[in-house]
């Protein structure tokens, strides 16, 4: 029964949602069905959209895995749009700076540079949690903003392409582009699909197969308990922070390396702060995380339609349907908390 409940409470979670938004579309003139339908058809209509659609749930997979690692440990991860904005950079940098060298080193530095990146900007504020005491939420939201003044400062100066007025770098070597799925005809969906799937079964593994995962469980469970058994509390978090930091600095790959193939300043759609409301609805399951990251990515490509098809309702319907499934997801804790005291 257990078991049960883990898994239908983010199906009620989502229904709810998704309920109480078509419920706002009646009020607002519109019928609940048509708009259902214009949701579904955008999102999964034809291989072009079902292709959009998981073009936008690749990098919620990495970023819901950023917040959902750390959160085993009993730390709240809100930095992964700086680490993926950070990772990212530091790739595109590497791609600029070494602009031949041979596509298969390319990947390889591509995803070293992005996750090692993302990794450093995750540690400091796991550092300053367990040596200065300051709380992980303030910290990764500041080094948010530093992350992204410094990186358009950089862009602006020493990278920026001087041949347009964008606010770009200067376009990576060939060598560094990753392969689309061809698949999904124009869509520019590409291998980085897979390689969130890959982080996936790796988190999975890492925390619930290795005895470091054991560790990592036993810290968020009972800090105190943990100390007591000899397991190194702070090391383990400030690992936990890294780890998440690194699957962040991964999330912008596929937007940068299989799509535009240069750093623009403000291309992420808020992948990082949507990645946190993926791992809340998946409760921190790598598993529910990459299906939570396909809902969102489907509200989002879905809710395009709104504004050509609809007469009163536009795109911002599907940010509020997001936010009820949260909000549903948050209920649903506190009540269980309340039954627990009780």
């Amino acid at each position: 029964m257990p078991h049960i409940q883990t898994i239908l409470r983010p199906i009620l979670a989502v229904a709810f949602g998704l309920a109480c938004g078509l419920v706002l579309a009646s009020f607002a003139g519109e019928s609940p069905v048509h708009v259902l339908a214009i949701l579904g058809r955008s999102a999964f209509g034809t291989p072009y959209d079902l292709g959009m659609s998981l073009y936008f749930a690749t990098p919620l997979v990495l970023t819901g895995l950023a917040v959902a690692l750390p959160y085993h440990s009993g730390l709240f991860n809100v930095g992964g749009e700086g680490q993926m904005i950070v990772g990212v950079f530091a790739a595109a940098a590497v791609g600029l700076l070494w602009p031949e060298p041979g596509a298969l080193v390319a990947k390889l530095l591509t995803l070293a540079a992005a996750f090692t990146a993302g990794a450093l900007w995750g540690a400091i504020p796991g550092w300053m949690r367990v040596r200065r005491g300051a709380h992980e939420v303030i910290t990764t939201i500041m080094m948010n903003f530093i992350a992204i003044g410094m990186t358009s400062w950089l862009t602006l100066g020493t990278l920026r392409n001087t041949e347009t007025m964008n606010p770009e770098t200067r376009q990576v070597g060939a060598a560094y582009l990753w392969p689309r799925l061809e698949l999904f005809g124009d869509a520019p969906l590409s291998v980085a699909l897979l390689l969130g799937l890959v982080a996936a079964a790796c988190v999975y593994l890492l925390v619930w197969k290795t005895p470091f995962g054991g560790e990592l469980r036993a810290v968020g469970l009972n800090e105190r308990a943990a100390d007591i058994a000899g397991i190194s509390v702070g090391r383990t978090r400030i690992l936990a922070m890294a780890l998440g930091g690194g699957l962040a600095g991964l999330a912008a790959v596929g937007e940068i390396f299989g799509n535009s193939g240069k750093f623009k300043i403000g291309f992420s759609a808020e992948y990082g702060f949507t990645g946190i409301a993926v791992a809340l609805l998946a409760r921190g399951r790598p598993l529910g995380v990459v299906l939570a990251a396909i809902l969102f990515g489907a509200l989002h490509k879905g809710a395009g339609d709104l504004d050509f098809e609809t007469e009163f309702i536009t795109r911002d319907l599907a940010v509020v349907m997001q936010s009820l499934v949260i909000i549903a997801v948050a209920v649903d804790g506190f009540w269980r908390t309340g039954k627990g005291r009780s």
